[in-house]
């Protein structure tokens, strides 16, 4: 198997709050948007985030009427400067997001804050000097930072 994840997909309480979070509020644009079941988003090439109705994600994984939640992880937006991430925490407050840590100067050498969606997604925005993106594409991290 190759070392490629194509999709993320969150199973989701309440699909109508995280269509009008992020569509609405942060602006993104749906790949494909089935009401009721499913949203998904292009975030990076080759990669799509979906948003799953809850229900419908147990019926699809063959656990109908298991209480799916999403905890333990988080998603990172990496961004240009410390400027920028406070600019996107607030912008995610606004669409409706709760802040779980303001940002501030990171363990790492960097800056980051933490918000959790209407469905409490957790999502990191950070600004990480060591973390960048070659022209093909290839992430590279450095520690000296």
């Amino acid at each position: 198997m190759d070392q490629r994840i194509h999709f993320v997909t969150l199973a989701t309480p309440d699909l109508d709050a995280a269509r009008a979070f992020y569509c609405g509020g942060l602006g993104w644009e749906p790949l494909l948007d089935v009401p009721g079941e499913i949203i998904f988003f292009q975030t990076a090439p080759g990669t799509v985030l979906g948003l799953f109705d809850a229900e419908k994600f147990g019926e699809d994984i063959g656990r109908p009427g298991t209480h799916l939640a999403t905890s333990g992880i988080t998603f990172s937006h990496n961004v240009g400067s410390a400027e920028a991430v406070d600019v996107l925490v607030a912008q995610a407050v606004r669409a409706g997001a709760a802040v779980v840590k303001h940002p501030q100067r990171a363990a790492f050498g960097g800056y980051h804050g933490h918000f959790a969606d209407p469905n409490g997604v957790i999502w990191e925005v950070c600004h990480n000097p060591g973390w960048s993106v070659d022209p093909s594409g290839r992430v590279r991290l450095t520690t000296d930072i």
